[in-house]
């Protein structure tokens, strides 16, 4: 055993050598990473602060200094586990929630942005920045109510801030708020008139108030502004059609597949209106192409399903309207047509049954209208 250490002796002489030489330079410290910084080179930095790390892995203030200078070359991926990690080591590290968030909300995450930015907005209340970053991440992630609760102060603090009000309106828009959406955008118009998309949205905003003559002005002034703003001749096709007004409605459907033959709103609709005047052919071959692009517009599938059984082609039929029902199965019109489609195809118990659903929609419309009206009894009594 003697011998075999002695001989051993001369290698690991050796090999302590070779690895003293190959061992690396002594790391840079932090205040060479904090110079690179102010020379605006943030690589160096970070790659300085990516050897402080390694030398000592529970150093949290040099993990956000690393998040911090790879956010600052946009390399938003590599910046989140960086302050993920300091977050991990020092919960409350001043600052790094608002910089996980943000390099969360510039990646497009925006419901996993909103963890840290809650955060950082607890941690320190009058904190503009983080207030709209968690509005507008709330915006993005479609929970418009919650986006209008952390915008609207910020819109009332700065009313110059054209941008911003702009997604206030849009999110009062979505959650059918339509005062709150009409005063943003008459705000809007205040400061730009010539806004074409202020207008269709304003008329949109008229539209779900019933104002359907208002909503139609809007509608115009933007077509006189912007005649190829995209949507703007399907919107105002829309709101002639909804008056049934169809001779006007069918020239600004096709105005809109001028400048989108793919428009699917657009073909279906003008399918509706072929259907109406009894063009079948016509009505078959635009609703075939609007779900062919767009696979959730139920008056698409409920119109193809009356075509396919003036065809008399049933099993065709039969599809499209269970893709009506599924896409809402309230309303009592896909429920009759499927149920004459079950009784062309000998299916008396399926028929029945659709026809049992229509009646029942029908009564709670019925008595969705009685309650609606002035002095309707309070239900129960």
């Amino acid at each position: 055993m003697i011998y075999w250490r002695s001989n051993l002796l001369p290698l690991y002489v050796c090999c302590v050598v070779v690895l003293a030489l190959a061992a690396p330079a002594p790391a840079q410290s932090p205040s060479d990473a904090l110079a690179f910084e102010q020379q605006g080179n943030f690589a160096e930095a970070a790659r300085i602060w990516q050897a402080v790390v390694q030398h000592n892995p529970r150093d949290a203030a040099a993990f956000a200094s690393l998040g911090l200078d790879l956010a600052r070359q946009q390399k938003y991926a590599e910046a989140i586990p960086a302050y993920q990690r300091a977050l991990a080591l020092n919960p409350h590290l001043p600052g790094v929630q608002l910089d996980l968030g943000l390099a969360e909300f510039k990646q497009g995450n925006f419901q996993t942005a909103i963890a840290p930015l809650s955060a950082a907005l607890t941690a320190d209340p009058r904190s503009d920045q983080a207030r709209t970053l968690l509005g507008m991440s709330y915006y993005g992630a479609g929970r418009f109510a919650e986006a209008v609760k952390y915008l609207a102060p910020i819109v009332k603090s700065d009313p110059t801030n054209v941008e911003l009000r702009n997604v206030l309106a849009q999110s009062c828009l979505k959650i059918k708020n339509y005062s709150c959406s009409l005063d943003q955008f008459r705000a809007i118009l205040q400061q730009d008139p010539d806004s074409a998309a202020a207008h269709i949205l304003m008329g949109e905003a008229l539209d779900g108030l019933q104002k359907t003559n208002d909503a139609v002005a809007e509608f115009q002034a933007a077509a006189k502004i912007s005649p190829r703003e995209p949507d703007l001749h399907f919107g105002l096709g829309y709101l002639y059609w909804k008056s049934h007004d169809y001779d006007r409605a069918k020239p600004e459907f096709q105005a809109e597949l001028a400048l989108d033959p793919n428009h699917a709103r657009a073909l279906a609709y003008l399918g509706d209106i072929a259907l109406k005047n009894n063009d079948i052919a016509t009505a078959a071959s635009l609703l075939e192409k609007s779900v062919q692009q767009k696979s959730d517009l139920r008056i698409a599938y409920l119109d193809l399903g009356a075509v396919r059984m003036q065809q008399k082609q049933f099993p065709a039929s039969l599809k499209a309207l269970q893709r009506a029902v599924e896409l809402d199965p309230t309303q009592p019109d896909a429920h009759y047509r499927l149920g004459r489609v079950y009784q062309a195809l000998g299916s008396t118990r399926d028929a029945q049954r659709e026809f049992a659903k229509t009646r029942t929609l029908h009564q709670k419309a019925d008595a969705a209208v009685v309650l609606t009206k002035p002095g309707a009894p309070v239900p129960g009594q």
